[in-house]
């Protein structure tokens, strides 16, 4: 079994993706829950997804074509932290906003005009917190082409990180993982159907 159908069944077992009726921090209804802050209660399991991460990362675009990760809090930061250990980069993060004491920096650790990074965040949906992100590093000149994220959602990161020009790349998106437990009789039809109307699968 491949790494993404292991870690789909992953999540669903660990109740790290739930299906159901939520209402997401934007206000948002939605059929499905994933919460992947739960990932690093599972040590093993975090490691091979770092792993895959750092591969995906060294084949899609080169660890010496830049400087440093950078993510923004909170999710992404605990997977950034992890995965610069392993390709011993350096890691910087954004903050939502400045903060209002000391040097009220919006962006955290070494910097410097010119420094090309590779964003890391660990649920895509919209885009809105990577965008931020990425708007905030553009005005400290640091050039961001690629960010990626444990799951895409769907629901218009690509695009919106498309108009900044960056890439998104994913380990997997929720609608392979909601196929997969189907195809394992893991969730019944009318779920599939469900998170495909969300995403507005035609």
């Amino acid at each position: 079994m491949d790494f993404v159908k292991e870690f789909s069944t992953f999540l669903h077992e660990k109740k790290i993706i739930r299906f159901g009726d939520f209402t997401l921090a934007s206000g948002k209804k939605s059929s499905y829950y994933v919460d992947l802050r739960l990932i690093p209660s599972y040590p093993q399991q975090f490691r091979k997804m770092i792993k895959y991460l750092q591969n995906e990362i060294i084949k899609d675009v080169g660890l010496d074509r830049f400087d440093a990760l950078v993510s923004v809090p909170t999710g992404g930061l605990v997977i950034a932290s992890a995965l610069a250990i392993e390709v011993v980069k350096p890691l910087i993060y954004v903050r939502s906003k400045p903060k209002d004491y000391g040097t009220s920096k919006s962006v955290e650790g070494k910097i410097w005009d010119g420094m090309k990074v590779v964003m890391i965040d660990d649920v895509a949906t919209t885009g809105g917190s990577v965008v931020n992100g990425i708007v905030s590093l553009k005005e400290q000149k640091i050039k961001v082409e690629d960010a990626y994220v444990i799951v895409n959602r769907m629901e218009g990161a690509d695009e919106a990180l498309k108009a900044q020009g960056v890439n998104l790349h994913s380990i997997t998106t929720v609608i392979q993982i909601t196929k997969y437990l189907h195809e394992q009789n893991l969730v019944d039809d009318k779920i599939l159907q469900k998170v495909q109307e969300q995403i507005k699968i035609k």
